[in-house]
């Protein structure tokens, strides 16, 4: 296991300068170079999105490993350089029914590479010609934590005129991860400790055509060993009625009351809604939002929690509503 210590101190003399036999000037101190490389990436894996594109995963490298970026190839070809934080990546313009051979290495600060990890091998389906229809969206999904990192979902089959050759998992509109055609379901991994998550599935044909989302599973992540109970608002709700938002949820057990809770809509914090003394709800809330905005607006909501330290805690599920007249 490589362990990322700290520089092995050198001794630079400059021996300029010399009074007698007492004084020594130009006394440096110098770090000897990094050479050694982070270890290759674990867990690559290749899966055809696509007639012309493939997704490409791995594991995230362990902090101690020293890695700020990731370098993907196809055979011998440099494709992708890539940050420490990303590690998945879309590769494009490929050729239809073709085979493709990728692999990662890791570079780290000082520019040494690690070896290759083992190939993930994927073949592109054949394009299919003015392929306009999108797939069925899966018709259920399913979803449960496995621990405060990681979370097992499931899902139905979608269908396709010409044949589904993807799925692709989302959370709060962003895609995390992308399994194969006949796969009914997957692990996630590099989750947070604490933390709800609410995850949609969307089939993909190989045309690139997307179907809707699937109906949206929240997963909660448990507390890490140590830190006590969740700090999420639970059970989030948001009805949309003419002219007004109406938000419900159940108040975290911080250990006190809470009086404030950080509104975001579509991914920008909003406001902060406060509660005055006297008026503080404990288990479950309900608050009413005006809003003046025009019906058939789309908003994504979320909350979170002001802690009794002042910080803001976990964030509740992400609900999806539509403005009304």
């Amino acid at each position: 296991m490589r362990r990322r210590a700290a520089p092995t101190l050198a001794l630079c003399l400059a021996l300029t300068g010399l009074t007698g036999l007492t004084g020594l000037t130009g006394l440096t101190a110098c770090t000897a170079p990094d050479a050694e490389a982070p270890p290759a990436p674990a867990g690559l894996t290749a899966q055809a999105g696509s007639a012309t594109t493939v997704h490409v995963m791995w594991n995230a490298a362990a902090d101690r490993d020293g890695v700020t970026g990731y370098r993907v190839f196809e055979g011998d070809r440099l494709v992708r350089a890539l940050p420490a934080g990303q590690t998945m990546v879309d590769v494009t313009g490929l050729a239809p029914q073709t085979g493709y051979a990728f692999t990662v290495r890791a570079r780290d600060a000082a520019g040494n590479l690690s070896e290759p990890a083992p190939a993930a091998r994927a073949t592109t389906p054949a394009a299919r010609a003015e392929d306009r229809t999108a797939p069925t969206a899966p018709a259920t999904t399913t979803g449960r934590a496995t621990g405060p990192r990681a979370a097992a979902l499931s899902w139905t089959a979608a269908t396709d005129d010409t044949g589904v050759t993807a799925y692709d998992v989302y959370q709060g509109g962003v895609r995390i991860h992308t399994a194969g055609p006949g796969e009914s379901g997957t692990a996630l991994s590099g989750l947070r400790p604490d933390t709800v998550y609410t995850f949609t599935v969307r089939a993909r044909d190989g045309a690139d055509n997307s179907s809707p989302d699937g109906p949206a599973v929240d997963v909660t992540t448990p507390p890490a060993s140590g830190e006590g109970p969740g700090t999420a608002p639970a059970e989030f709700g948001a009805a949309a009625s003419p002219g007004a938002v109406t938000l419900t949820w159940t108040a975290p057990d911080t250990g006190r009351e809470t009086t404030e809770y950080e509104l975001y809509v579509n991914g920008r914090a909003t406001t902060v809604i406060q509660f005055g003394a006297g008026a503080v709800p404990s288990g479950r809330v309900e608050h009413r939002l005006t809003v003046a905005e025009p019906a058939g607006t789309e908003w994504a909501v979320k909350l979170r929690a002001r802690l009794p330290d002042g910080n803001w805690g976990a964030f509740s599920a992400e609900r999806r509503i539509t403005l009304v007249a």
